[in-house]
């Protein structure tokens, strides 16, 4: 946080240090992103990531999506242009947003991100041979996604997951929840709340992101329940079939 000296912003524990939420989706013969965070080239950099073949956008807000220019560089390294895909409003804000890379300047004076903006719904997709589930989540008034792949699911920024999702995240091995705080919050799973919700879904492990300078890492996870932990920037997690 900027200007702040509390606990965790002055933590030496690397855990502590912490980038916008978004994870890479690593099937050894694809990869996929799940958001564009401000942070996205530092977090690419220091996770080695060297090829994409596709994000998908859980919505628009800026922490998620303001990276989205460094995906030129994917362009150089795959040779082709980016897909990219999102419930249709989120699809429509990323094109007003980053209107220069997606209007046809052959002037335009550098060189600007290759990207198939492709709106989605609720149902399954084929993501370069792979099957991914959108889950429908709320994140406040805003209707967002969250996305399956196999045995984990990536649900940030919500703070309610209706009785149908919670049917598409049956049988998880691993579970990524929205833990923001500790206090309410009117968007986003407190860390109470967040317990209670993957309590419900009742995957083998789960572990929280979004998480704001309020939440010690160490000593936070010591009060969650066993198949419970904060995530931290930079973790892998090995997903196996529940």
């Amino acid at each position: 946080m900027i200007g702040c000296d509390c606990p965790v912003c002055t933590s030496d524990d690397p855990r502590d240090k912490r980038t916008r939420p978004g994870i890479a989706v690593d099937y050894g013969d694809r990869m996929f992103l799940v958001d564009t965070a401000p942070e996205l080239r530092l977090q690419c950099v220091a996770n080695n990531i060297r090829r994409l073949d596709a994000v998908l956008f859980t919505h628009h807000h800026a922490d998620h999506v303001s990276g989205l220019d460094d995906l030129r560089r994917f362009n150089w390294l795959m040779d082709r242009p980016i897909r990219c895909y999102g419930l249709p409003h989120t699809v429509d804000v990323i094109r007003r947003s980053f209107r220069y890379a997606f209007e046809d300047d052959p002037e335009y004076p550098s060189q600007k991100p290759e990207l198939e903006l492709l709106p989605i719904d609720e149902r399954p997709l084929d993501v370069s041979g792979k099957t991914i589930i959108p889950i429908p989540l709320m994140h406040g008034p805003l209707a967002v996604l969250g996305y399956r792949f196999g045995p984990i699911a990536y649900c940030t920024d919500c703070n309610f997951i209706p009785e149908a999702s919670m049917e598409l995240l049956h049988g998880l091995d691993t579970l990524i929840l929205d833990g923001l705080r500790r206090r309410p919050h009117p968007t986003h799973f407190n860390l109470d709340q967040a317990v209670q919700a993957a309590r419900h879904v009742g995957a083998r492990r789960t572990y929280f992101t979004h998480i704001a300078h309020a939440l010690k890492h160490t000593e936070t996870n010591l009060e969650l329940p066993e198949s419970m932990a904060l995530a931290y920037d930079g973790q892998v997690i090995m997903a196996r079939q529940a």
